[in-house]
């Protein structure tokens, strides 16, 4: 992965850092690849059940895109390219736009989570953070909005209401407010929030796998879709879950009053 990004693992959960705290863990396009490949990596692990993304140091998760480059790259590259490779490939991040993980994914927020950093926040399925954490949309204040995510997964996760003011405003929010908007499950004191939510992440890992993957399809698949054609996808979805080792193992280890050991199979 190089510098910028380090993975790390820890045992059926990996650990994904950005390195950049110089640059508050903005993303140039170099780093940003190497996040692409870094999800790209865990999604084809097979003995990668979660992941936990972080930003090193504690001033940032990350701040969005280095816009040095990102401005460079604008100007530079010819349209078609520019479409092919960041429009209809991997969105800010890797996770924010056409690579889909069907594995739990955590965040562990300190410091700032800025415009596309606030939006690889939100592609991400739990997010838990610091008393320092801050949450922003900025974009309203430069002319233009949000376009990895933002838009869409924000009034999903905090309802319409609350997703207006903080895209129309551009204002930060602190980690109380984000708390009660229901934007960050959990805060930590920033001494622990790392290993808070690996210890969640590792408690995560000992369910089962093809649960997790075949919920998380299913209520991502699900979004906007009539509720009768949700719901038959769900029932489908637990139909085919029905026919997996794994389900025999949980039953199993139901009756016999122990902990499931999962091969997701």
């Amino acid at each position: 992965m190089g510098d910028d990004i380090l993975v790390e693992k820890r045992g059926a959960v990996r650990l994904i850092t950005i390195n950049r705290p110089s640059k508050m863990n903005s993303l140039d396009f170099a780093a940003n690849e190497a996040l692409v490949a870094a999800f790209r990596g865990f999604e084809e692990d097979d003995d990668a059940r979660v992941a936990v993304v972080t930003g090193a140091g504690e001033a940032a998760f990350c701040a969005g895109a280095d816009l040095k480059t990102y401005t460079m790259a604008f100007a530079g590259t010819p349209a078609p390219e520019f479409r092919r490779r960041y429009t209809n490939g991997p969105g800010f991040g890797g996770i924010t736009r056409n690579l889909d993980v069907f594995k739990p994914i955590v965040a562990a927020v300190s410091g700032f989570a800025i415009s596309g950093g606030f939006e690889l926040a939100l592609a991400c399925d739990i997010r838990f953070c610091s008393p320092n954490a801050e949450f922003a949309l900025q974009d309203a204040k430069w002319g233009f909005h949000a376009c990895d995510g933002g838009l869409i997964r924000l009034p999903q996760i905090v309802g319409l209401g609350h997703a207006m003011e903080i895209i129309l405003t551009g204002d930060r929010i602190g980690a109380d407010h984000a708390q009660r908007i229901g934007l960050v499950n959990r805060i930590y004191p920033r001494s622990e929030l790392l290993d808070k939510t690996l210890e969640f992440a590792q408690a995560l890992a000992r369910r089962s796998p093809l649960s997790h993957r075949f919920a998380k399809e299913v209520m991502k698949r699900s979004v906007g879709l009539p509720l009768e054609e949700a719901l038959r996808l769900e029932s489908r979805s637990f139909y085919d879950l029905g026919r997996t080792e794994d389900l025999a193992e949980g039953t199993t280890s139901f009756r016999e009053r122990r902990e499931a050991r999962f091969k997701g199979r």
